[in-house]
């Protein structure tokens, strides 16, 4: 059997299978039909605008945290969580509220959605990615600390999802 040579890396070495992970998640929570079966849109009246509103609302910050993340690191961004050669660590814009608003923009659509539609096996979905995230961004995060010495600072001050209330 041949030995890979060490300049090209191992498939999985910096996270390939999480990306695979997330792909299939994404691709579940599209596909699966809300349950219990409701009249999407359509409840008792209060209820159906107060829907509308949440779906709004967890929609429009999610394109706030996804744009906002996107244009802060585009410089730098892979689908990988191992970070790119020449990164740097950006804590501006977005990245002073959470550290990881991609991961935030995604939880927030989602939850929209599942608020909207009612749906259970949504919410368990949802439930599924914010943990898959919460692992994914941790094995992310150890690569950043041994990147950039000031990471675990910037740890303390900002919250990893949703922006922290602590005293700065």
């Amino acid at each position: 059997m041949q030995k890979q040579p060490d300049s090209i890396p191992r498939f999985g070495k910096r996270g390939e299978y999480l990306v695979a992970i997330q792909v299939l998640l994404m691709a579940g929570f599209a596909v699966t039909p809300p349950w219990p079966v409701n009249e999407i849109g359509s409840s008792p009246t209060g209820l159906a605008t107060i829907r509308w509103l949440l779906l709004l609302l967890c929609w429009s910050a999610s394109l706030f945290f996804g744009v906002g993340g996107f244009l802060a690191i585009r410089n730098f961004l892979t689908p990988l969580p191992y970070p790119v050669d020449d990164n740097q660590l950006v804590s501006s814009g977005v990245y002073r509220l959470v550290r990881h608003p991609l991961y935030t923009s995604i939880l927030l659509a989602l939850a929209g959605w599942t608020i909207f539609a009612l749906s259970i096996i949504h919410l368990l979905i949802t439930a599924g990615t914010f943990i898959f995230f919460n692992h994914k961004a941790s094995i992310e995060e150890a690569w950043l600390t041994e990147r950039h010495p000031d990471y675990p600072g910037y740890v303390q001050r900002v919250g990893k999802f949703f922006p922290s209330f602590r005293k700065r």
